[in-house]
């Protein structure tokens, strides 16, 4: 299935889209045991510790980019989601440009209640924007849609991460 804009882009840009359709779930590298920094993640929101979520997030980023071995990035969690007319920004990917590192922005509390975000949603949205630096980095692609295959991609990895903090931690062999 394509998204509604596909029939507007560019043909060079329709292939990249297809491109990104067509990947496959990019499996955990095996290399790493996540469930810590996942856990740390979890605590981070529950404590409402914006210090201790900024760490375990970039523990966690600097974990998956090493394991793909693709170009390490920098995560900022900031305290209130900004918001418009369209509603709530929930995360942001940057691409580094001219040698600089990409940079994820990320939100721990609503814009309307400032509440903290729930912890799934906000992990999602963590491997959201780092979703965006695989498809430039791991994949090569020219941009990075949002494609089908990208949020199978987002599930797959997501739903990999929450099984990693289940499951009991042991030493990479």
């Amino acid at each position: 299935m394509r998204f509604a804009y596909y029939d507007r882009l560019s043909p060079a840009r329709k292939a990249i889209y297809r491109r990104s359709d067509a990947i496959a779930d990019p499996r955990l590298p095996a290399t790493i045991r996540p469930g810590p920094a996942v856990a740390a993640i979890r605590a981070g929101l529950a404590a409402d510790d914006l210090r201790g979520l900024q760490a375990a997030c970039q523990s966690l980023c600097d974990a998956l980019t090493a394991g793909y071995r693709v170009p390490a990035l920098s995560i900022r969690v900031l305290a209130r989601r900004p918001s418009d007319d369209y509603g709530e920004l929930h995360g942001l990917y940057e691409p580094g440009e001219r040698g600089a590192r990409a940079r994820i922005t990320v939100w721990m509390r609503t814009a309307a209640r400032e509440r903290v975000v729930a912890f799934r949603a906000f992990l999602r949205t963590v491997v959201h924007e780092l979703g965006h630096h695989l498809d430039y980095e791991l994949f090569a692609l020219g941009e990075s849609f949002h494609t089908e295959g990208f949020y199978k991609r987002e599930s797959a990895l997501a739903n990999a991460l929450f099984a990693a903090e289940a499951a009991p931690s042991t030493p990479p062999a």
